[in-house]
């Protein structure tokens, strides 16, 4: 039995946060109408990305019972749906770079990201919060957020507590690469999957932010590590892909090799690997 999975990679535009709710709502709705039953949307989907200052962050923060959340949760409730998606999480003094969790039952969890990229540190607050792993419909969800999905430990908590299926929402910035060659932060996400034996679902935005361009990568992987389903780099769109989330309990490789069970923590721990 399949789960189809569709990414949103929507334009977005910093400050508007209605218009974003707009975009974001005709995605959700369209990936619906075509099956869709865990739709990912990218990071920071209700606010933008490229804040001038910790003034405009903070004045487009909202709380976890605030617009975007209700509204994606009112999408899920009334299209059946698990949606993750990003937002800027106001918790008192503080704003995280956050991640929430909907389904029809409404919000089942929110995660904040643990690794800053670049200017962010100079605006959000750094999270302590492990990766968020629930229980859904659908089987069980792992949530971590664009710059986090780079390391590899962060990924294995996530598979070592039994996730079916990651997903990342993500804000990939265009830098320089060679002709022909797939974007490292892509090239990441699939070694991610293939290393842990977990299917992935990244979710990339479109369009160009205050001069900053982005990748448009959003990827949906499967356990062995391949792509299922690839965005047209930079162009708005969804990516769709019915992936097989039961192959992600599947650790081992042959009769003799087991992904996890072939760890050598004893090794590790000498190097500091698990300190």
């Amino acid at each position: 039995m399949t789960t189809r999975v569709a990414c949103c990679q929507i334009p977005l535009h910093v400050g508007d946060t209605t218009g974003n709710l707009t975009t974001a709502t005709a995605a959700i709705e369209e990936a619906a109408r075509d099956g869709a039953q865990i739709v990912v949307l990218p990071e920071l989907a209700s606010s933008g990305y490229v804040f001038a200052d910790r003034a405009e962050l903070e004045s487009l923060a909202e709380t976890r019972d605030g617009p975007a959340i209700t509204a994606w949760a009112n999408l899920a409730e009334a299209f059946n749906l698990t949606i993750v998606a990003g937002f800027p999480e106001a918790a008192g003094d503080k704003v995280y770079n956050s991640a929430a969790v909907v389904d029809p039952s409404g919000l089942r969890g929110v995660y904040r990201k643990a690794h800053l990229w670049d200017t962010e540190n100079r605006v959000f607050d750094r999270a302590d919060d492990l990766p968020l792993v629930l229980d859904t419909d659908h089987g069980r969800l792992g949530v971590m957020v664009c710059y986090d999905v780079e390391f590899p430990e962060w990924v294995r908590a996530v598979a070592l507590q039994g996730a079916d299926l990651l997903c990342a929402p993500v804000n990939w910035p265009l830098l320089p690469r060679p002709v022909g060659e797939r974007p490292t932060e892509q090239v990441r996400a699939l070694a991610g999957a293939g290393m842990n034996r977990m299917a992935t679902a990244v979710c990339d935005r479109a369009g160009t932010e205050r001069g900053q361009d982005w990748i448009g990568g959003s990827v949906i992987v499967d356990a062995d590590g391949y792509p299922l389903a690839i965005a047209d780099y930079g162009t708005p769109g969804r990516i769709t892909a019915d992936v097989d989330l039961a192959e992600s309990r599947i650790k081992q490789f042959n009769d003799n090799n087991d992904v996890h069970g072939d760890r050598r923590t004893d090794l590790y721990r000498r190097v500091g690997l698990l300190d």
